[in-house]
């Protein structure tokens, strides 16, 4: 899964590009949670997602939970139609 990193006037921007799935989650997670605290504000780019599961929800969770611990501002841009399609997903079931 290709990430690309740039950071701007204090605001480290990440995009993801491919799958956020179960096989990429642990590779995505050691480039992110590193960001927390490091940087004051994060952006993620989830323009270029190809495809969301469920571990892909738990770990934009766990991304948002440990950026409010360590102080950093999240912020998402771009939701690709498998972000939105995921997320609606959740949506409907309740959550």
């Amino acid at each position: 899964m290709p990430i690309s990193t740039e950071t701007l006037d204090g605001t480290t921007c990440v995009r993801i590009d491919g799958e956020l799935t179960i096989y990429t989650v642990a590779e995505l997670a050691a480039a992110l949670l590193p960001q927390m605290g490091a940087t004051p504000r994060l952006e993620l780019d989830l323009s270029q997602v190809t495809e969301m599961d469920g571990a892909g929800l738990q770990l934009l969770a766990v991304v948002q939970r440990e950026a409010g611990v360590a102080g950093t501002a999240l912020s998402v841009t771009g939701q690709s139609q498998a972000v939105m399609h995921a997320l609606q997903l959740c949506r409907s079931a309740g959550l």
